[in-house]
Order: C-alpha cells, then structure tokens, then sequence
C-alpha cells in the first residue's frame, strides 16, 4: 500500500465521516463544519490523485483546483455563518427541529 492509496483512502474517510455528521446532526454550527469536513476529505483525494504515476510530476491542475476550492470554502463557510446569525436572531433557535415553545 503505497501513500497515495492512504491519502486517498483517508480523504474518502473524511467526507464520509463529514456525511453522516451533516445528515445527523440538528444544529446549524454543526452543520457548517460537517461540510467544511467535507470538502477537505475531497481536497485530499484530489491532491491524491494528482500524482499520476510514481515518478512524473504532479499534475498542477489538481492543485489550482484545490487552492481555489479552498478559497471559495472560506467564503461559502462565512456566508453560512452569517446566515445563521440572521436565523437566530429572527427565530431565537440554533437547530432545525420543529419545537413548540412551551
């Protein structure tokens, strides 16, 4: 098993770990870093697979996309943030579930 094969392995670890925390969890916070997991589990499988054979350069494409990824995920993740503070402050609650105040 060589390096890749483990950083790829580890990667679709990591997204799948991110899936389950988005699809279980209520609370909104929760629910950001679920998918900020995410997508770093499909970045290290993309830098994974960018080493094509064992000795060739890696394939800087690959790299562009994750560098950019990782840019718009900053902003997706801030965006969320902020949506989320405008859900508190007009419903008072942090989580998704369907409560009556009693």
């Amino acid at each position: 098993m060589n390096m890749l094969f483990i950083y790829a392995l580890t990667g679709t670890g990591l997204f799948f770990i991110g899936l389950h925390a988005l699809i279980i969890h209520t609370h909104l916070l929760r629910k950001i870093l679920a998918l900020n997991i995410m997508g770093s589990g499909v970045f290290l499988v993309l830098i994974s697979l960018a080493m094509r054979s064992g000795h060739s350069s890696p394939d800087p494409v690959s790299h562009a996309m994750v560098i950019t990824g990782i840019v718009v995920a900053v902003s997706a993740t801030a965006l969320a943030l902020v949506l989320i503070i405008r859900v508190v402050d007009i419903t008072g609650k942090t989580d998704l579930h369907d409560q009556e105040d009693e």
